[in-house]
């Protein structure tokens, strides 16, 4: 029996708002034609997805699993339609997204000596776009940084980076050569929602302020609302009069890695996976901003 990609994207749809009837208007269908249509797939697949009673709608432990499985499926579906739409119009380009502070200008470099053919666009990601990004197809492969949801995507780990604590220029540690964990340890942390992916094993209570990016990393930190951590990478591409960045050995190094959707089967893939490995040690080391601005240059030149 094969998923009905229709159906799936109905239940997600009810999954996410847990009530047929909002979920009937965000489709732009008729409740009952919904309902039908759940039903449908619940027989497709002999299984309940959804409990249903005076108290509203929830989902049963069929339902989490499906749901949990078809994010990665219509993901795929849709950048198998956004693929085909570009090779309708002769286009041969590559889409290669990177997290701030990852040079990929030397894996360009070498990929185009093979494929002259072929575009090196390249896009800039945040922590909470890595894999969205990747599994909708709006990025072919992706400079990432862990943690990051592995489900539905080819992860091949390329070089570790140390981290650096990011102080306000004023900060009683400003002016050390290195700090420790534990001279930090509770100090407020400006870092993004999810706390399981702090690196320090010290406690930190959360500065309260969700932040995406390094720009709004640093911004808080000068404003002395707490203070970071970043991949040094972040000490050579970005600079703030405000803002101290100070080694931090102590602190679990910083894991780069190239991904890409596991449907994402294409020799051009494999080749940039191939030369990004074979370029993995120039990349940690590119610490010239003159070098990465005159890349990029050319990059955004071919595109």
């Amino acid at each position: 029996m094969d998923l009905d990609l229709r159906k799936l994207r109905y239940f997600a749809a009810v999954a996410d708002q847990l009530h047929f009837g909002r979920a009937a208007d965000e489709l732009h269908i008729a409740q009952p034609v919904l309902s039908r249509q759940i039903r449908a797939l619940e027989q497709d697949l002999g299984a309940s997805l959804f409990t249903r009673d005076r108290h509203g709608v929830a989902l049963t432990d069929a339902g989490r699993q499906l749901l949990a499985d078809a994010g990665p499926l219509l993901a795929s579906a849709h950048a198998v339609r956004r693929r085909v739409s570009v090779a309708a119009r002769g286009s041969r380009r590559l889409m290669v997204g990177f997290r701030a502070g990852i040079p990929v200008i030397p894996a360009a470099r070498a990929f185009e000596a093979r494929h002259p053919d072929v575009v090196v666009d390249v896009q800039r990601i945040e922590w909470d776009e890595q894999a969205p990004m990747l599994l909708d197809g709006r990025i072919d492969v992706g400079y990432v940084r862990l943690p990051i949801d592995e489900a539905g995507l080819h992860v091949t780990p390329l070089y570790t980076e140390p981290r650096v604590a990011v102080l306000p220029a004023g900060h009683r540690l400003a002016g050390k050569e290195e700090v420790t964990e534990a001279d930090l340890a509770g100090e407020p942390l400006v870092w993004h929602a999810d706390p399981s992916t702090q690196p320090t094993r010290r406690p930190h209570p959360n500065a309260g302020y969700l932040v995406r990016g390094v720009d709004e990393t640093l911004e808080h930190v000068a404003a002395g609302r707490g203070i970071s951590f970043l991949a040094r990478s972040a000490s050579v591409f970005y600079s703030h009069p405000e803002v101290v960045y100070v080694p931090i050995p102590d602190l679990a190094p910083d894991q780069v890695c190239l991904a890409a959707a596991a449907s994402r089967t294409s020799p051009v893939v494999d080749d940039f996976f191939t030369a990004a490995q074979a370029t993995a040690e120039i990349t940690a080391e590119c610490g010239n901003h003159e070098m990465w601005q005159l890349g990029s240059d050319a990059v955004s030149k071919r595109g």
